[in-house]
């Protein structure tokens, strides 16, 4: 394959500039607290089980604590774990809805998510405070005497309010810099787990151009075979170059069948240890880097969890110990590589996984398919490298012709499977225009090399990019689109940690601009409100998805139906079909009364402020959604 060396060494000095040093930190840090400084805040001192440990995987973070399950109902009493003052308080229908904050005097700070209520004092004054503020969501900081609370003291009853999907409690450790520690390092005896992890598969990822996995240059993943209480292959694994190991593993506790996070998984190649992260104090701030500590790809497009065994690109969160190579495994030609991967968790339960590697420098290989009737070619960017797949029925396989600014290169397969050409290009030697194979043209629309870790602009006829210099993990080989009203930018298979500022310019030819705005379209049916601001023929937004978005217009009003009314309060079920709910308020003989919300349920029903003074006049509801349509509904009590 042809490169231009200096083009090559210019992009490759673009892509590493700007990466600071990875943040490594012991394994395992001293517990800030003795071991029985907590009290278990569900049933205290008997059995419990948990739906949820430290450190799984979510969709955009790290699970930050338990989820400790309460008999598949509401109402259990929640106790304060430790003494100390309520700091903070919230009521929300989403995220942890009813939480409590309580810090400790030696700083730490815990958390009681999901509540179905506060306990008296704390449930008065913020139904106070509601009725002042005249809203239902409200976050309130007490001061530290305001209401002070023992070891032991219910604090409010466990619910199923928020982004919870069934009853349960979700308890956090914090400490003052908002770092989650895994609350399990206190040894609660209420819960027992003598449960190994379980080890499904391993993912082997090629890294760079001349890696390869099994002679081929595309992320193997083998499941794994369990002898006793450890796991392996069925077969050695033969493979040359830079390579990134991924673990997918799941842990259960005893007496549940939940699949919960493993805490920590280290990495041993010939006896050595190469790579260990270990899933605690992690910082709030930086839990959406998740995104690189998974491979987010297979996650996006399976729901399949891997986690890899080495430090990425972008990922500055303090879990890991590795190597100089931050956890790569390089492989050289004629030599065996012993691999042995732990996953422990929280109760020094450990399983392990043991396999060889056997280093083979690259061949030419050719096997042929009777399945290709007729030449196609299709193309995937991996890391920085483009792979072309050629397809062609004759028995000697054909090169593939490249342009480049200008330049034809021939593009010499690296080998055929089933009949299948592999040709592989650093994309960092320059971006491709198009390429030609048996007579068939695909243009790549590959617009721009966007370097990580500094703010960069793009822009052409019909959108503008500008990423903050932490909106990238790695190096994006921007592709961007419109088609039929659908600005495609990259794909829905790259992450993003920090926002991107988009503009995208659109005909607003028969458009009522004060009800259109952006949507995400994501990879089905689903229209995600990402809002924006207009100015002319263009509107701005922020975004931390990458995908495709639309521009649509909302001018149906919410619907309001009445479930039922009475002098002791009334309900509603509220919903809307596209933008989404913004706000919903209430008057009865126009004065202002509380309505709660609860999303999961579409539900909101009234709380007076004086309980013994019954409903009674003329109500009325107004709610409205993201693009300002309204509802009014009024009746009398």
């Amino acid at each position: 394959m042809k490169l231009n060396k200096k083009r090559l060494a210019t992009a490759i000095l673009t892509f590493f500039t700007g990466f600071g040093a990875m943040a490594q930190m012991p394994a395992e840090a001293p517990m800030p607290a003795p071991a029985d400084y907590f009290l278990f805040p569900i049933k205290p001192g008997e059995r419990n089980y948990l739906s949820g440990t430290m450190g799984e995987i979510r969709s955009n973070h790290f699970h930050g604590g338990l989820d400790i399950k309460t008999d598949q109902r509401v109402g259990l009493n929640v106790h304060a774990a430790a003494d100390g003052y309520i700091s903070r308080v919230k009521q929300s229908t989403y995220g942890y809805g009813n939480i409590i904050y309580v810090t400790h005097p030696n700083g730490l700070v815990t958390t009681y998510a999901h509540l179905l209520e506060f306990y008296k004092p704390l449930a008065d004054h913020m139904l106070q405070q509601q009725y002042e503020k005249q809203t239902f969501e409200l976050e309130l900081f007490p001061e530290p005497g305001q209401f002070p609370v023992k070891r032991g003291d219910v604090i409010g009853l466990s619910g199923n309010t928020g982004g919870s999907g069934g009853p349960h409690l979700h308890f956090e450790i914090r400490d003052k810099d908002d770092r989650l520690y895994n609350p399990l390092r206190y040894t609660f005896k209420e819960v027992i787990d003598t449960t190994p992890p379980d080890i499904y598969s391993i993912g082997i990822a090629p890294l760079n151009i001349h890696s390869r996995v099994n002679n081929a240059f595309e992320r193997a993943e083998l499941r794994t075979k369990k002898v006793g209480n450890n796991y392996t292959l069925t077969d050695t694994v033969f493979a040359h170059g830079l390579l990134g190991l991924e673990l997918q593993t799941i842990d259960r506790l005893d007496g549940a069948a939940n699949k919960n996070g493993t805490q920590e998984v280290t990495l041993f190649v010939n006896g050595e240890q190469l790579y260990n992260h270990y899933i605690d104090r992690v910082p709030f701030e930086l839990s959406r880097q998740v995104s690189q500590h998974i491979n987010y790809g297979q996650y996006r497009r399976r729901g399949s969890t891997f986690q890899k065994a080495f430090v990425d690109h972008g990922n500055d969160l303090p879990l890991y110990k590795a190597n100089g190579s931050d956890g790569r495994l390089k492989v050289q030609p004629d030599s065996v590589y012993q691999v042995k991967l732990l996953a422990r968790d929280s109760y020094n339960n450990t399983s392990s996984l043991s396999f060889t590697v056997k280093g083979q420098k690259p061949a030419f290989t050719q096997t042929r398919s009777a399945a290709v009737k007729k030449p196609s070619i299709n193309y995937e960017i991996l890391g920085n490298v483009l792979r072309i797949n050629a397809a062609d029925t004759s028995a000697t396989p054909k090169n593939i012709e490249l342009f480049v600014g200008g330049e034809e290169l021939m593009l010499v397969p690296s080998y055929v499977h089933n009949s299948v050409a592999v040709g592989l290009y650093d994309l960092r030697a320059g971006l491709p225009d198009s390429m030609r194979f048996c007579g068939l043209s695909t243009s790549f629309g590959l617009e721009q090399l966007v370097p990580p870790a500094q703010a960069f602009q793009f822009r052409n006829n019909y959108l503008k990019l500008s990423f903050d210099e932490q909106s990238l993990y790695d190096t994006l080989y921007l592709q961007t689109s419109l088609e039929n009203g659908v600005f495609t930018i990259g794909d829905y298979f790259t992450p993003l940690h920090k926002a991107m500022k988009v503009t995208l310019r659109t005909d607003t030819t028969g458009i009522d601009k004060s009800k259109a705005a952006v949507y995400f379209l994501g990879t089905g049916r689903g229209r995600g409100f990402t809002g924006g601001k207009w100015e002319g023929n263009t509107i701005t937004f922020y975004t931390k998805n990458m995908g495709k978005f639309k521009v649509m217009e909302d001018t149906k009003a919410p619907s309001i139906r009445l479930i039922s009314k009475s002098r002791n309060g009334i309900s509603f079920r509220i919903s809307d079909d596209l933008s989404g709910l913004n706000s919903y308020n209430a008057w009865i003989d126009g004065k202002w009364i509380l309505m709660k919300y609860e999303h999961k349920q579409a539900t909101i029903w009234s709380e007076k402020l004086d309980k013994n003074i019954p409903l009674s006049g003329e109500f009325i509801l107004k709610v409205k959604d993201n693009t300002g349509n309204e509802a009014v509904y009024t009746t009398r009590i």
